[in-house]
Parts: C-alpha cells; structure tokens; sequence
C-alpha cells in the first residue's frame, strides 16, 4: 500500500517540461524551493481528453493571483513535453490549452516521481 502524502513535503524532482514561452526545458522542486515559493503541483490523465482542458486553462486564466500568493503552478502528465506542446499549440475552440501561464511537466514513465 503507498504511503499516504497529504501534507507532507513532497520529494524533490526535476522533470522535463514546457514552459510558458513554449520553450523546452526543465521544472525543479529544489529551483522553487530555494526561491523561498509555494507550489502547486497538480497531475492529469492525458493531454487532449475533453475532462481536463477547462480545470487546465482556468489556473492558467487565475495565474496572477497564484503569483500573487509567492505561489510556482506545475502541471504533470505522462505525456511527452512534444505532446503538451501540441496541446498548448490547439486553439482553445478546438478543445486545446492556447496560452499557458505555467509549465506542463512530462512525467512519461509514470512512476519516477511517484509520490
């Protein structure tokens, strides 16, 4: 059975990402934390499924007050960072992300930063 994590400090990672320039790179938990901010890490099944998007988007929309909060938003999935930029390259009509405020992180093993 895993070990319950609600509350507890969460392992230090570095994943591979697209960041809010659409730009390749990387997402530290150690970065953040030496930068003295809070994150909020949030996973989802999979790029491009219709449950997701607007939860997605909608912290991306708020992100100001996240900032506001000395607050770091990282979004995760096992999809690859080519998938994610795919998905922020879709048009939010078409059922895409369009401009994000925050990284997509590709977790593509799905168990490296299981917590």
């Amino acid at each position: 059975m895993a070990e319950r994590m609600v509350g507890k400090q969460a392992p230090d990672f570095t994943m591979e990402a697209v960041l809010a320039d659409k730009s390749f790179g990387k997402v530290s938990l150690e970065d953040i934390k030496a930068q003295d901010k809070w994150t909020v890490l949030f996973f989802y099944p999979m790029d491009f499924t219709f449950v997701c998007p607007t939860e997605i988007t909608a912290m991306s929309d708020r992100y100001d007050e996240f900032e506001d909060l000395d607050a770091e938003v990282i979004g995760v999935s096992t999809d690859t960072i080519h998938t994610h930029l795919a998905w922020i390259n879709t048009d939010r009509t078409q059922n895409g992300l369009g401009e994000l405020k925050y990284p997509l992180a590709a977790d593509t093993n799905g168990t490296e930063y299981y917590f």
